[in-house]
């Protein structure tokens, strides 16, 4: 049980590390360096629009961290590629949507877009959705289908990919 323990606890520092560099840089770094995070305005004459976009801030960092904490805690691993979770993760917000960490992080950058009223981050949230996909699809799906095999297939089955299900996934054992 000790060597469980200290997996969970190694699984936790890794995605902790992974954080702050992976989602950090894309909801954080990258905003930043675009808007300085400079507030112009309310995008597209939207009063108020800011309001939103603090909602969508506080909606989307608590999935993404949620996510990435069931990664660890539950897979025994991180969201990167090279030290993958040993388990497939259908627990936490994976129970509503395969890919909760891309749209908590799109979530988030469209929030600062309304909070800056800065349109450019628009143009980088489009950017950054075609992009996840385009990772999902040609990588990350086919590795998971590899390891994880008909457990995995049923998963995609029952939850989709980019619109959260109203009702919790519950795999069959």
């Amino acid at each position: 049980m000790g060597s469980l323990a200290s997996l969970r606890r190694q699984s936790l520092m890794c995605s902790a590390v992974f954080t702050i560099v992976v989602p950090g840089t894309m909801a954080g770094l990258i905003p930043y360096l675009l808007t300085g995070w400079r507030r112009i305005g309310d995008l597209f004459g939207l009063p108020g629009g800011w309001i939103a976009g603090v909602i969508l801030i506080a909606l989307g960092l608590p999935v993404l961290l949620a996510a990435i904490y069931k990664f660890a805690s539950d897979g025994l691993g991180t969201p990167l590629p090279a030290a993958p979770t040993r388990s497939l993760v259908v627990t936490g917000p994976h129970r509503y949507v395969r890919n909760p960490m891309y749209l908590a992080v799109t979530t988030t950058i469209v929030g600062q877009a309304l909070v800056l009223g800065q349109p450019v981050l628009l143009w980088y949230a489009g950017f950054f959705v075609v992009a996840t996909a385009a990772f999902v699809y040609a990588y990350e799906q086919p590795t998971l289908l590899r390891q994880f095999g008909d457990e995995y297939r049923r998963y995609c089955e029952s939850v989709p990919a980019w619109l959260p299900r109203v009702t919790p996934y519950r795999p069959v054992r």
